[in-house]
């Protein structure tokens, strides 16, 4: 694996993903330090209560904000490899306050290329989401922009540079701010549950198969490329029924910025795209390089989209069911 007695750094390393990507990582794989990232101390207090840096000696923790540009220089010294997943996430919560949701993600995202390249960290891949692909509320514009940057990044690192690539994924099953844990609450008091339209759909895919994914990524990419995971859609009314078959349901409307569905691989993205076995790469339109690595994919035929609506893989209720056995669920 590429991590394997490498330095590895994680922004937003207390979060969901970072978490998670910790756990994975100290089980599986021996990098020759660990450097968890974030600017809540509370959350990295209790996170070094299960991860303490006398059982796990290549931990470290470090507070600070991809605000901060100073301060990401001093903590990307050494580094190899940055796996970027900090970030705002509530749609509501970027809405009303517009500018700190830009700070952080498209300013941090920035701050965080220009330390890469300037401190010689070899490889950093940043997350994103479906929001990102023609989005209409502005979390996912300020990810569309924070995607743009880290594509182009490649660009003006040089040909011996800094590699920098995006991960795009739907919804995780069961995370805090997700739909799961808030149907939970109806199922545990018996309430209806309010469903926005009978017709949405949306991707999903657990936290682990995130995390593999962005792992996965870290091997095989080249620079520039956005990768997205072939995952199984959902219709909101299934989901509903999957996890509180006994709650009745009433249809309240679509909420201010959200879609009907989610698109991953938009029609026009489509003709610079790749298809492999499971995943697509979306190739940038600078610096495209004839690798290995690209290789064996097939191009998209014209007019491809994929999208939550017309993805050829489903979740069934059973399916759901048995992926949510799988996985914790935060609290709503």
């Amino acid at each position: 694996m590429a991590i394997d007695n490498k330095v590895v750094l994680v922004t937003g390393g207390t979060g969901s993903f970072g978490k998670k990507l910790v756990e994975v990582i100290l089980d599986r794989f021996r990098p020759r330090k660990l450097i968890v990232f974030s600017r809540d101390e509370l959350k990295q207090h209790e996170m070094a209560q299960r991860f303490d840096d006398v059982t796990y000696d290549n931990i470290r923790y470090f507070i600070g904000d991809v605000r901060d540009r100073e301060r990401l220089y001093r903590a990307f010294d050494g580094v190899d490899i940055v796996i970027h997943a900090a970030a705002l996430k509530q749609v509501p919560t970027a809405e009303y306050n517009p500018l700190e949701a830009v700070k952080t993600n498209v300013l941090g995202a920035a701050n965080v290329i220009d330390a890469a390249i300037d401190r010689n960290v070899k490889q950093v891949i940043a997350l994103s989401t479906d929001k990102a692909a023609n989005p209409i509320n502005l979390y996912g514009a300020t990810k569309l922009c924070a995607d743009k940057l880290f594509v182009a990044a490649n660009s003006y690192s040089g040909d011996h540079g800094t590699r920098f690539s995006t991960v795009r994924y739907g919804n995780v099953v069961g995370s805090r701010g997700s739909v799961v844990p808030f149907f939970l609450k109806f199922k545990k008091t018996g309430g209806v549950i309010p469903i926005t339209d009978p017709r949405m759909t949306r991707f999903w895919i657990t936290l682990p198969q995130g995390v593999q994914f962005v792992l996965d990524c870290l091997d095989h990419m080249d620079g520039g490329e956005i990768f997205v995971p072939k995952i199984p859609s959902m219709n909101i009314m299934d989901l509903a029924k999957a996890v509180a078959p006994e709650c009745e349901h009433k249809v309240v409307g679509i909420r201010p910025g959200e879609k009907l569905h989610e698109v991953m691989v938009p029609e026009d993205d489509a003709r610079r795209t790749l298809e492999f076995d499971r995943y697509f790469a979306i190739l940038p339109n600078l610096n495209k390089r004839d690798t290995p690595a690209h290789r064996s994919g097939r191009p998209c035929p014209d007019g491809f989209r994929y999208g939550s609506d017309n993805n050829t893989d489903w979740l069934s209720l059973d399916g759901l069911r048995t992926m949510l056995k799988e996985v914790e669920i935060e609290p709503a």
